[in-house]
């Protein structure tokens, strides 16, 4: 699992920008793209570097969808909605979030010193201190199947916070799952499947993974983290062993 800065092509149809502490996900299709999460500030222009890497633009961008609404999934999203016209779309529990909404404090998190620091380091160098929230969403709620490129369809996870979802792709056989689960915690820097620090509501987030368990996939992808190659139902099964 890196952290280095890396451009990917994970499988057909997906490709991420960033790296195991913050990424972001492109759904690349002839139709278009479907940007989920869109990271920190600074991420657009790694978006803009992918995207002519691939040889397209950003015409071609048809939607960002956000896995929930915290600041550092919410990143260029209004810079690309106010200067390129792309919707961008949040679950409704989570629209004022992404609004610039406080959200709930959370326990004391646990945390290593050298982590942690490369966390926040990263986030500051990426332009975490220039996000700006978004003046205007697309709600949407479970169940939609979303008419932007790869047909998202949205799946409820609440838990980390009340609007988080999962973006289930079948063309790529992938479902996007944001913060409800990770594979690399971003304060201690522990590399295994776990539950996602800084969530609203630790016990919600554990059931809800029963959401995504049976689906019919070969990729679990987290926004912090690298990607999960294999049955969704053994990467729940490795976060519940823990417990």
């Amino acid at each position: 699992m890196s952290t280095e800065e890396a451009a990917m092509e994970l499988a057909p149809h997906i490709r991420r920008i960033g790296n195991d502490i913050i990424a972001v996900h492109l759904i690349v299709t002839d139709e278009g793209i479907t940007v989920v999460d869109a990271g920190l500030a600074g991420h657009r222009k790694d978006l803009l570097g992918e995207l002519e890497a691939v040889g397209r633009s950003l015409d071609d961008v048809k939607g960002v969808i956000l896995t929930h609404g915290d600041s550092d999934h919410v990143g260029f999203a209004e810079r690309l909605r106010r200067e390129a016209g792309v919707p961008v779309y949040v679950h409704e529990a989570d629209a004022a979030r992404a609004k610039g909404a406080k959200p709930p404090k959370t326990g004391r998190q646990h945390m290593h010193v050298a982590p942690t620091v490369g966390f926040f380091w990263y986030s500051l160098r990426k332009g975490g201190l220039r996000t700006t929230a978004l003046s205007e969403v697309v709600a949407m709620r479970g169940g939609e199947i979303l008419p932007l490129p790869g047909a998202p369809r949205i799946i409820e996870l609440p838990g980390h916070s009340p609007g988080s979802i999962a973006v289930h792709v079948p063309l790529a056989r992938a479902v996007f799952v944001g913060d409800a689960l990770t594979t690399r915690h971003v304060l201690t820097g522990e590399v295994a499947p776990q539950p996602a620090p800084f969530t609203d509501d630790p016990d919600a987030a554990a059931r809800s993974l029963d959401a995504i368990a049976d689906l019919d996939v070969d990729w679990v992808i987290p926004g912090h983290g690298a990607p999960w190659h294999g049955s969704p139902r053994a990467l729940v099964d490795a976060i519940r062993t823990r417990s």
